[in-house]
């Protein structure tokens, strides 16, 4: 039987979904204070929705963005936990959004790497002007994009 969206979900279930060994996340609740799972008699971790975005955001930072953790920890400290996940689902909306035939894997591999005329290095974290800019270069990606697949 499938969880609704909203049922929490175990460490194995979230290490499973984020590719993650379950040693990784625990660290990471020693390294971000915002990661706050509830815990039940014994120590049972179980993940809210939002616990899991909050990882997913991390996750791409670190593996995706090349981000160090005190780099994350910055971004915490200045954007909040809501701005980290909102610049995550701006990434992945705008990936969904320009390569919707590409299979997963692709996608996924096309979204770490970044376009040529973008800078590879990590955005600078000055707060949501870095964010729209970063937007800004996504819609001009999915433009020329869709100009060329039209042509």
């Amino acid at each position: 039987m499938e969880k609704t969206a909203d049922a929490f979900r175990t460490i194995s279930e979230v290490a499973e979904d984020l590719d993650l060994p379950q040693h990784v996340l625990r660290f990471w609740e020693t390294r971000f204070i915002q990661i706050k799972p509830l815990k039940r008699g014994g120590g049972r971790r179980y993940y809210r929705r939002e616990d899991i975005e909050l990882l997913r955001a991390i996750r791409q930072l670190l593996y995706g963005e090349g981000y160090t953790i005190k780099g994350v920890q910055k971004i915490f400290k200045e954007q909040g936990a809501r701005g980290v996940v909102a610049a995550w689902r701006l990434r992945a909306q705008a990936a969904d959004v320009t390569a919707p035939e590409d299979s997963a894997e692709e996608a996924s591999e096309a979204a770490a790497e970044p376009p040529p005329s973008v800078s590879a290095e990590p955005p600078p974290h000055g707060g949501f002007e870095a964010l729209e800019q970063i937007l800004t270069e996504l819609g001009e990606c999915e433009r020329l994009l869709s100009t060329a697949r039209a042509g």
